[in-house]
C-alpha cells in the first residue's frame, strides 16, 4: 500500500479532477432541482430562480470540495475563520463565474433561442466547468501542497 506521498503529483490531480467531476454532477442534481421548485413550483422568473439554484449549487459543492475533492490539503479542522475565507473565495471565483455564466447563457438560450430552461441549464452548467476547476485548484484550496 503506498502513502499519499508516493503517489505522483499528475495522479493527485487526476484523482481531484475526478472527484470535482463527481461532485459537480451531484451538484448538477441539486441545481436542477432546486431550479424546476424555483420556476415551475414556486413560479420565479427563470432567472432569478437560476441565480438561487446555482448559489444553492455553489454551496453544495463547496462542502464536499472542502472535504472530498481537496480534503488532503486540509487534513486538520480548518477552524471557522479559514473555512468562512474559503468559502468566501470559492463565492467570489466559482460561484461568481458560475452565476454570472448561468445567467447570461440561460438568457440566450431560453430568452432568445427557445430552448426549454432545464435543457438550456444543462448547456450552461458545462460551460463553466473548466475555469471552475482550475480557479478551485490554483486559488480556493491552494493549502500546502504535498
Amino acid at each position: 500500500m503506498s502513502s499519499a506521498a508516493d503517489v505522483s503529483p499528475i495522479r493527485r490531480l487526476a484523482g481531484r479532477v475526478a472527484k470535482f467531476h463527481a461532485v459537480g454532477l451531484i451538484g448538477t442534481g441539486v441545481q436542477l432541482a432546486a431550479l424546476v421548485v424555483f420556476k415551475s413550483l414556486l413560479g420565479l422568473n427563470y432567472m432569478l430562480a437560476t441565480a438561487l439554484a446555482v448559489e444553492l449549487a455553489v454551496l453544495h459543492n463547496f462542502f464536499w470540495h472542502e472535504r472530498w475533492t481537496w480534503g488532503e490539503r486540509n487534513r486538520q479542522s480548518p477552524g471557522m475563520g479559514r473555512l468562512l475565507a474559503r468559502l468566501l473565495r470559492f463565492n467570489l471565483t466559482t460561484g461568481l463565474v458560475s452565476i454570472v455564466s448561468n445567467l447570461v447563457l440561460m438568457r440566450l438560450f431560453v430568452g432568445t433561442l427557445h430552448l426549454h430552461y432545464l435543457a438550456a441549464n444543462v448547456l450552461t452548467i458545462a460551460t463553466a466547468s473548466l475555469a471552475n476547476f482550475l480557479m478551485s485548484e490554483l486559488f480556493v484550496f491552494r493549502g500546502q501542497r504535498h
